[in-house]
């Protein structure tokens, strides 16, 4: 498996870059139907819907090998190099009948053997990607250009459970497909609103105590810690994240202090505003740049990674970063007390100016962002296989082992609720919490299926991890949270060519801001350059998408 996914991977690698050329799919006949099929997904084939038989079962009948492109998440490849070869993607081909060749990017290139894989053309199976964002063009855009197919018609024909489930939650059936009517993956969806805001500060709680401080809540507050940790403790990065992270970027609490965010965001008035050009943005950079030559943020912030990250928080060189309170807050403290056992990483809430208010801006999900997403391709020869392996985890059966695993192995039922084993709370290979739930399960991360609020609660062993829905949820974020609207495909071919030249440009601008090769005086001027980029026109067409999708 190993070396055929090598040698897929430098065949694409090769292929000259090109215009995405799609085969049509076809269908299998072992079917069975909750609705009339129409002609829409076999029109976009370019051939006829069989008749569906009555009835289906799992596992299915040996078939095709399906291929199926995802990024391996850190806690996966910390201990495997295929998903295939955990015991989850092992389990799920077992119960679904399914053979899967699972393909992986190399790690934090996604985005580039995306793009080499859309020029060869011949396109893997599924593929799981955020379609709603990162597709330049949007979902609508992809299916015109014959990349992935629509799943109206998919669903009707193989897919009860998602299609009852959809039935049942409209709000999220609004989400998951574009205006023009299209359900274009089988979504990611966050089952219950504690799971919408696992992304926050987090600062060390025994370094506080020792220097008689409390947990900061003001950006004063943080500069005063900040500075002790540098002075006190010897820390050469007190404020360290993984910048590199473009869903760090976003949740920033930092920036959320002042009101704005980098992008796109709901405004009061229900419009869509771009924070990164607004009067608190500036207020943001200044801040960032006055702490950054003060050395109170990480000299190496531009290029750190996650392995960087955990490095410098559990040897002391910083004392407080941004995450998740599992993969993050989780690891670190069982790393860190193998040798530092007073360790101690508690959630702070997102900053404010002024002592004892409640920030407005701050990161919320919602339930469906579009991230980890799997749409069929028109490379896709059986369709009904495709659809039938994505259908089985929203059905109770596979619900239950994307979130929980293996009963008997990774899970038992105690009075009515599934209760991780040993195995993943106490792993007899010491493995964290993370990694020993991420070879069973995928409710630790993200994927096809609907998550499940019960994983939390046992993924959240350490107290204060469990303090942090309350404490990152402390915030009006919600509100300006913008829904997955999707512009037409001829705004999102243009809405992606300006912010393609805006948000390099920004992005280019807010290092050099925070380090200081650019003043923060020149600002105006920055603004000025980004709406000359074409910024009204991008705003119109969001807050256009925006009435479209209220209008669904």
């Amino acid at each position: 498996m190993k070396k055929r996914n090598l040698a897929w991977m430098m065949a694409i690698a090769m292929a000259a870059v090109s215009a995405a050329g799609c085969s049509g799919p076809g269908g299998s006949t072992t079917t069975e139907t909750t609705k009339a099929a129409t002609s829409e997904t076999t029109a976009a084939a370019g051939e006829t819907a069989p008749a569906a038989p009555a009835e289906f079962s799992y596992p299915m009948a040996a078939g095709e090998k399906l291929q199926y492109w995802c990024e391996l998440t850190t806690t996966v490849s910390a201990n495997f190099s295929n998903l295939g070869d955990t015991p989850f993607g092992q389990g799920w081909q077992k119960n679904t009948g399914a053979e899967i060749e699972f393909l992986h990017p190399p790690t934090g290139q996604m985005k580039e053997q995306f793009s080499l894989i859309l020029a060869d053309g011949n396109l893997p199976d599924l593929m799981e990607y955020n379609w709603t964002v990162d597709y330049p063009g949007g979902p609508e855009k992809a299916i015109k250009d014959g990349v992935i197919i629509p799943l109206n018609d998919v669903f009707a024909q193989y897919c009860p459970n998602i299609t009852q489930y959809l039935a049942e939650n409209p709000e999220i059936d609004r989400m998951i497909k574009t205006d023009e009517g299209h359900y274009y993956v089988f979504p990611f969806i966050r089952g219950d609103e504690n799971l919408m805001n696992t992304i926050g500060l987090m600062v060390r709680q025994d370094w506080l105590e020792e220097l008689n401080m409390e947990v900061p809540t003001t950006m004063d507050e943080w500069h005063e810690v900040l500075t002790a940790f540098k002075n006190e403790k010897g820390c050469t990065a007190p404020y360290s994240f993984e910048y590199t992270n473009g869903q760090y970027l976003g949740a920033d609490p930092f920036v959320a202090a002042y009101g704005v965010n980098r992008s796109f965001y709901l405004g009061s008035d229900n419009k869509v505003h771009f924070g990164a050009t607004e009067p608190g943005f500036k207020e943001y950079l200044t801040t960032m740049n006055q702490w950054y030559s003060e050395g109170l943020i990480d000299p190496d912030l531009a290029t750190l990674k996650s392995d960087q990250i955990s490095a410098k928080i559990t040897n002391g060189q910083a004392g407080a970063s941004m995450g998740q309170a599992g993969s993050r807050m989780g690891t670190w403290t069982t790393a860190a007390r193998s040798t530092t056992p007073e360790f101690k990483l508690v959630p702070a809430p997102v900053p404010t100016l002024e002592k004892g208010g409640q920030a407005e801006m701050g990161y919320i999900e919602n339930p469906f962002s579009g991230r980890a997403s799997v749409a069929i391709t028109t490379s896709c020869k059986d369709i009904e296989r495709a659809a039938r392996l994505m259908d089985w985890a929203y059905g109770e059966e596979g619900h239950m082992y994307f979130n929980f695993g293996i009963e008997g192995e990774s899970y038992t039922m105690v009075d009515n609720y599934p209760t991780y084993t040993e195995q993943i709370l106490n792993n007899p290979d010491g493995l964290p919490v993370s990694q020993a739930m991420s070879a069973y399960i995928r409710g630790n991360y993200n994927g096809p299926f609907v998550q499940d609020i019960r994983y939390l609660e046992q993924y959240y062993t350490m107290e204060e991890q469990r303090l942090t829905p309350g404490v990152w949820g402390q915030c009006n974020g919600a509100a300006h949270t913008m829904p997955p609207i999707t512009p037409t495909s001829d705004e999102s071919k243009e809405f992606s060519t300006i912010m393609n030249e805006i948000n390099t440009y920004r992005d280019e601008m807010i290092l050099k801001f925070i380090f200081g090769t650019e003043s923060v005086d020149n600002f105006d001027t920055y603004v000025k350059n980004i709406e000359n980029m074409g910024l009204e026109r991008a705003l119109e067409i969001q807050n256009a998408a925006l009435e479209r999708y209220n209008s669904r």
